[in-house]
């Protein structure tokens, strides 16, 4: 495994993946999901440090096992990913929080497919990139 691709590309695509989640949850769709306590800084640390935990993720599995190294090739591995990663988290989410609906949880699904399939071509693009 290339380490310096794993690092680059998985810094950029996680810093991308809380990008889109500011632009997804915070602003397109803040009125469809529940009302969320106010945001703190440890809040917004913790929010960034598991986007990018997922894009550490995501890299790692183009680097290690995929050998994705196009941005065609990452976007239809992000978007696999995504799926199955948004249904474990809404199935469980359904089960145990209290407030959820199907709405949500194919909003979320969408949503989630969606961005990992961008911050998919964007760690398989930089994996090209870096050779």
């Amino acid at each position: 495994m290339k380490t310096k691709n794993f690092l680059v590309s998985g810094a950029v695509a996680g810093i991308v993946y809380f990008l889109l989640g500011w632009l997804f949850y915070g602003i397109l769709f803040k009125d469809f999901f529940p009302e969320q306590p106010e945001e703190t800084t440890q809040t917004m640390l913790m929010i960034f440090l598991g986007c990018l935990t997922y894009g550490l993720f995501v890299a790692y599995i183009f680097t290690k096992w995929a050998q994705i190294s196009t941005a065609t090739t990452g976007l239809k591995g992000g978007a696999i990913i995504g799926l199955f990663t948004a249904l474990f988290y809404n199935f469980f989410n359904m089960a145990m929080a209290n407030g959820s609906t199907y709405e949500m949880f194919a909003m979320d699904t969408a949503i989630t497919i969606v961005s990992t399939a961008i911050i998919g071509a964007v760690a398989g693009a930089i994996n090209g990139k870096m050779g």
